[in-house]
């Protein structure tokens, strides 16, 4: 009986082992050739990450450094278009895309744009930009409403406003400001006072200790509310 078990057993291992052959046999070609693939991917991404990318970053931060001094010196022409010995934030969004060095030169650029009047490349180049920081993109909203306000476009201020408001609001001050506006172009220039009022209100409980905070019973007043809560 014991014999019999031993056979049956070494029957089914070889059947075991006939049918990975076939399998190989059918399907190895494909396998290898996914192998090689998925090899070559990682080798790929390796290679692309660390000889690549990363001197590209490194040589963009350093393309950076001269463009923002003359963005704190409030020259703004040329922050944006270099000096002819060095790259202004538009030859660095272009030169280094795909890098974080060119990924903020375009946050730069807009703002840049913003403040030589010029709001259409300004909310072009702004929505290039792409952070996840919180404070970066309450700036970044606040500057897409400052453009889209001077271009006439007011629901969509309106919209980015909110937006800066509510992005970081452990920036109180920035935050306050930023509804402030959106409740005041709402009412003043949306005509739209039952909003206006929610806006004025939402101030008034997340930054009352904020100078638009302190004001705020003022514009509410003007809409007919009184001791607002």
């Amino acid at each position: 009986m014991a014999e019999k078990t031993i056979v049956q057993g070494t029957e089914g291992a070889e059947a075991v082992i006939a049918k990975a052959k076939d399998f190989w046999t059918r399907n190895g070609k494909i396998i290898s050739i996914v192998c090689v693939v998925v090899v070559l991917g990682v080798a790929g991404y390796f290679v692309y990450n660390n000889y690549i990318l990363k001197p590209k970053q490194e040589k963009g931060v350093d393309a950076l450094y001269k463009a923002e001094d003359y963005f704190r010196k409030d020259s703004f022409n040329l922050a944006l278009n270099g000096d002819g010995q060095y790259l202004g934030f538009l030859k660095v969004a272009d030169k280094f895309s795909g890098t974080d060095a060119g990924n903020l030169a375009c946050f730069y650029a807009g703002a840049c744009y913003i403040k030589l009047d010029d709001n259409a490349n300004a909310i072009k180049y702004l929505n290039k930009f792409d952070t996840d920081s919180k404070p970066l993109l309450a700036r970044k909203y606040k500057l897409l409403g400052d453009a889209s306000g001077d271009l006439g476009k007011t629901s969509d201020a309106v919209d980015y406003y909110k937006k800066a408001a509510r992005a970081f609001e452990d920036d109180k001050e920035t935050s306050a400001e930023a509804l402030f506006l959106a409740a005041y172009m709402t009412d003043r220039v949306l005509k739209n006072p039952k909003e206006a009022i929610e806006l004025y209100k939402e101030l008034k409980k997340k930054f009352p200790k904020t100078r638009e905070g302190y004001e705020v019973d003022n514009y509410l007043a003007q809409l007919g509310i009184y001791n607002a809560d």
